[in-house]
């Protein structure tokens, strides 16, 4: 396959799954078929009780899998042309675009009129969380000594998730309080930031450090220079929102923040080069144990997942210990410890963790997101419409 193909070898995958790829049009639509040979299954999940389990179980139980022949997934990136393909019914499912929310949503309930056309909802915090960071190697932001950190520090200080998740997520998040997310393992419900909301302690803090106010109201660095942060952005909207948010927090701190604007995939390779001073991302469970996101701030990882290039011994030492543990209450105290060590070098902003709705037609049978497995048609059917 790889000698074949080479660089399209990702066009050409081979797999013993339920379905095929039939066809890929890149940034369009993908088209994927059952699989004959696939060995199946017959649908006998149990429910947890709830209204949502039991309709499933009632629909769906004794059925052999898969029931769907073909897939289409629409690749559709511009969130407007996702909703008007979705309201027109060319696409069954689909998480509801944020700008949608004030259209669908009664605060966390199905508007009537949706009720009625027999569109149905599932609400879904996502395991995963979204977060700005810091370049640890940078000249400005960057470093672990104490004015560094207080800089960074105040910098976080002085962005309001509350204006995140009201203004750029339309109330479709709840704020990330730790490296870990509800639904993996070693998340702790009654974790607390140590990162508040705080203007006057964040000016404070500054004041402290040696960050000195000019004439024009902005600072200085210690040493007198220029205090000058650029962070780097995508052009979607929601991140144009983002930049109002860090700029109002910044104004009241008295720094300069300079933001540009390119594609995803050019930052990401900036990022991945430690090239960027700030960037905002967000990262996804590829499994549910909090491992996953901890090593993200793994030194070794610098410039490969660890964007931050965040290199700190106690931090490195609590992860080795750590991944050398089976689950446990002590492995989860170390997972707990090196949350703290971040914070305590901030070289992450934690931000939210984003809530989908997805909206499904009255016609799709058997839908639960599951806050892991993305490609669910598997255990899904379509009954005749």
């Amino acid at each position: 396959m790889i000698e074949s193909y080479g660089n399209q070898t990702g066009m050409h995958p081979v797999g013993t799954g339920p379905y095929m790829l039939e066809k890929y049009l890149p940034r369009s639509k993908i088209f994927l078929s059952a699989n004959p040979e696939y060995r199946g299954y017959v649908w006998d999940f149990k429910s947890s009780g709830s209204d949502w389990d039991d309709q499933i179980v009632k629909v769906m139980k004794g059925k052999k899998m898969p029931q769907v022949g073909k897939v289409e997934i629409s690749i559709i990136e511009e969130e407007q042309s996702r909703w008007l393909a979705f309201q027109d019914k060319q696409i069954d499912v689909d998480k509801m675009p944020q700008i949608a929310a004030p259209v669908v949503l009664d605060g966390d309930k199905l508007k009537a009129s949706f009720i009625e056309e027999g569109v149905k909802m599932e609400r879904v915090a996502d395991a995963g969380t979204t977060f700005s960071f810091f370049n640890m190697r940078d000249p400005i932001v960057g470093g672990y000594t104490k004015e560094k950190i207080a800089l960074r520090r105040a910098i976080a200080m002085a962005y309001s998730n509350t204006d995140e998740i009201a203004q750029m997520r339309l109330g479709q998040a709840i704020k990330a309080e730790s490296l870990i997310p509800p639904d993996v393992v070693g998340f702790d419900p009654k974790y607390r930031s140590s990162l508040t909301y705080d203007i006057p302690l964040a000016n404070k803090l500054l004041d402290h450090f040696g960050y000195k106010r000019g004439a024009d109201g902005f600072r200085t660095m210690p040493d007198g220079s220029p205090l000058v942060i650029k962070k780097t952005m995508e052009p979607a909207n929601i991140y144009k929102v983002q930049a109002e948010i860090f700029k109002r927090g910044m104004d009241q701190l008295g720094i300069h923040m300079d933001f540009s604007v390119s594609n995803f995939a050019d930052n990401l390779k900036a990022a991945s080069a430690c090239k960027l001073v700030m960037w905002s991302g967000a990262w996804l469970a590829d499994y549910p144990d909090g491992e996953n996101f901890l090593q993200l701030l793994y030194g070794p990882k610098s410039g490969q997942g660890n964007h931050a290039c965040y290199e700190s011994p106690a931090y490195d030492a609590l992860y080795t210990k750590a991944i050398s543990l089976p689950p446990s209450e002590e492995r989860n105290k170390l997972y707990s410890q090196m949350s703290r060590q971040m914070e305590a070098d901030t070289p992450w902003i934690m931000h939210s963790i984003r809530v989908r709705s997805y909206l499904i037609r009255p016609w799709i049978q058997g839908f639960k997101k599951h806050p892991i497995v993305h490609s669910d048609w598997m255990y899904l059917d379509v009954a005749p419409h």
